[in-house]
C-alpha cells in the first residue's frame, strides 16, 4: 500500500497520536459500494476456505478442548460443524480455535505475518447470524478488518513476529474488533474506542507452536476482538492513542526495531486485499514449509524416487522457516505440522501432504521415519527473515543428485489455487466434520454468499 512521507517530526507524532481515530473513522464510514468487486469476491473466497478448514478442524483436540472449556454455555450461535449451539462469544472462541487447528487456514505474510481470516470469520458469521446481515455486509466487514489488520502491522512488522509474538493473534484481534464494529454499524468514535479496548487485548506466544495453544491463540483473538466491539457499542471507552501513542501497542509490541510510522498506508486508495493479497494453503502445516514441501513432491514424481534408495535431503530456508519450525522428531500431529525433516519425508514417500499425514500411525510409517531421518535443514542467510523460498537438494545411495528450488509456495496471492483445486480442499475438508455436512449445497451458498440475504440461512448448512 502507498506509504506517507512526512516533512516534520511532529506530522509523525501526529500520525502516532491519531492512528486509531483515522483507522476507526475508515471502518465506519466503509460502505459495500467502497470496496472494490475484486477485493469482495477475494473476501468471499477466503470466507469459503475458512468455513472448509473450520469443519475439518470441528473434532480436533484442540476445538474439541476449547467446546469442554466454555461447559455449559447456552445460546442460538451456531458451532460449525457440531450440533451444539452456544452463546456468542464461546461459539466464536470455538469457531475460531477450530478454524486454525490443522494450521490450514490461509495466510498473508506479506500483509502482517499472519492468518488473517480466522479471528475475524467466526465473529463476523456470528454477529451475522445474530443480526440476520447480509452476505455483503459481511464481506464489507471482512474488507474493513483486513485492512485493519495490515494498517496496525504495517509499522512494526516484521520485527514484531521475528520478536516471538504470533500475529495471527495480536494483529488478527484488530481485525476482529474492526470487522465487528463494521457489521454492528458503529459510530466512527465508537470504533476507535472498540480498536483502542483492542489494543489491551493482544497475546500469543511462538513458543507454543506444535501445541494445542497455538489454535487457541486464534480463538481468543476472535472472542477479544469481538468483546472489545461489543464494549464499544455499550459505551466502554479507551485511550484514543492506544495503538500509536507512546507506550501504546506498537512502542510494546515492534520487536527491536523502532516503530516506522511513515509506514501506515493510506485507507482506501491502495487496498491490502489487492495489493498484499491472501495465500490459500494447500498443506495443512506451517506455511514456510510449503515451498519445500511442493519441491519435494515434484522431485519424487518426476524422477520417480523410491524411499530405499534416498541417502541425504538437504534443504535451506530462511531464517524465520528456522525459528518457526521446531520439531525434528515429532511425537504428534500438531508437532509434524512444524517439522521440516518429517514434511520433507511425508512428501517424498508419499508424494503429498494431506489431513492424513498428522495421524499418530502415519507419522509412524518406517518408510517415513527412514527417510525422516536423513533430511536437514540449514539457513539460507542470503533470504530475507520471513522468505518462504526452499531449495531442496536429493541425493541418492547410488549417486545422483537432484535438486529443485521454489521461490514461492502453491496458492500465493500472486498464483493462486483454481476455483477447482479451492472448491476441492473445501470438499476435503467437510468429509472430515463430525457432523454430516450437504458439502455441494454448503459450498455453493458461500461462494455465492455475496447474494445471501441473511448469512444465517448459510450458517444453517453447517
Amino acid at each position: 500500500m502507498a506509504e506517507r512521507n512526512h516533512e516534520h517530526a511532529n506530522d509523525n507524532e501526529n500520525e502516532r497520536a491519531t492512528a486509531a481515530a483515522e483507522l476507526g473513522t475508515f471502518v465506519a464510514e466503509l460502505s459495500a459500494a467502497d470496496v472494490p468487486d475484486e477485493a469482495l469476491r477475494l473476501a468471499e473466497r477466503a470466507i469459503l476456505d475458512t468455513v472448509g478448514v473450520t469443519l475439518a478442524g470441528a473434532d480436533t483436540e484442540a476445538a474439541t478442548a476449547a467446546l469442554a472449556a466454555v461447559g455449559d454455555s447456552s445460546g442460538n450461535a451456531t458451532v460449525i460443524g457440531r450440533e451444539e449451539t452456544l452463546g456468542l462469544t464461546d461459539a466464536v472462541f470455538v469457531n475460531a480455535t477450530a478454524g486454525h487447528a490443522l494450521d490450514f487456514d490461509d495466510v498473508a505474510l506479506a500483509a502482517m505475518d499472519g492468518h488473517p481470516s480466522v479471528p475475524m470469520v467466526a465473529p463476523l458469521l456470528a454477529v451475522g447470524e445474530r443480526e440476520g446481515a447480509s452476505g455483503r455486509d459481511v464481506l464489507t466487514a471482512y474488507a474493513a478488518g483486513f485492512e485493519a489488520q495490515c494498517y496496525v502491522s504495517r509499522p512494526i512488522s516484521p520485527g514484531h513476529y521475528e520478536g516471538g509474538w504470533h500475529a495471527t493473534s495480536t494483529i488478527g484481534v484488530f481485525g476482529a474488533a474492526a470487522a465487528v464494529a463494521s457489521l454492528l454499524d458503529l459510530t466512527a468514535a465508537e470504533t476507535t474506542h472498540a480498536l483502542s479496548v483492542a489494543a489491551s487485548m493482544p497475546a500469543g506466544l511462538k513458543r507454543n507452536f506444535g501445541s494445542t495453544t497455538k489454535p487457541i491463540h486464534a480463538g481468543q483473538a476472535a472472542r477479544s476482538g469481538l468483546t472489545a466491539a461489543l464494549l464499544a457499542a455499550e459505551g466502554a471507552t479507551a485511550d484514543p492513542t492506544a495503538i500509536g501513542g507512546n507506550r501504546g501497542f506498537a512502542d510494546l509490541y515492534r520487536g527491536d526495531d523502532d516503530p516506522d510510522f511513515d509506514r501506515f498506508p493510506e485507507l482506501g486508495e491502495r487496498w491490502a486485499l489487492l495489493t498484499d493479497g491472501i495465500d490459500v494453503k494447500k498443506y495443512p502445516c506451517c506455511y514456510y514449509t510449503h515451498a519445500a514441501i511442493y519441491a519435494a513432491s515434484e522431485l519424487a514424481r518426476e524422477q520417480q524416487l523410491q524411499p530405499e534408495a534416498i541417502d541425504a535431503v538437504d534443504v535451506t530456508a530462511s531464517q524465520g522457516a528456522a525459528d518457526a519450525l521446531h520439531h525434528d522428531d515429532p511425537q504428534t500431529g500438531l508437532e509434524a505440522k512444524f517439522s521440516m525433516p518429517y514434511l520433507l519425508a511425508s512428501a517424498l514417500v508419499r508424494r503429498s501432504v494431506g489431513l492424513a499425514a498428522f495421524e499418530a500411525k502415519t507419522i509412524a510409517q518406517p518408510a517415513v521415519q527412514q527417510v525422516r531421518k536423513r533430511v536437514s535443514l540449514t539457513v539460507d542467510s542470503d533470504l530475507p527473515y520471513d522468505s518462504n523460498e526452499a531449495h531442496v537438494t536429493v541425493r541418492t545411495r547410488s549417486g545422483e543428485t537432484y535438486e529443485r528450488r521454489q521461490e514461492r509456495p502453491p496458492g500465493t496471492h500472486e498464483e493462486p489455487l483454481s476455483t477447482t483445486a479451492l472448491h476441492e480442499k473445501f470438499n476435503m475438508c467437510a468429509a472430515h466434520s463430525p457432523e454430516a455436512v450437504d458439502t455441494g449445497t454448503a459450498r455453493d451458498a458461500l461462494n455465492n454468499v455475496r447474494i445471501a440475504g441473511n448469512v444465517a440461512d448459510v450458517l444453517e448448512l453447517l
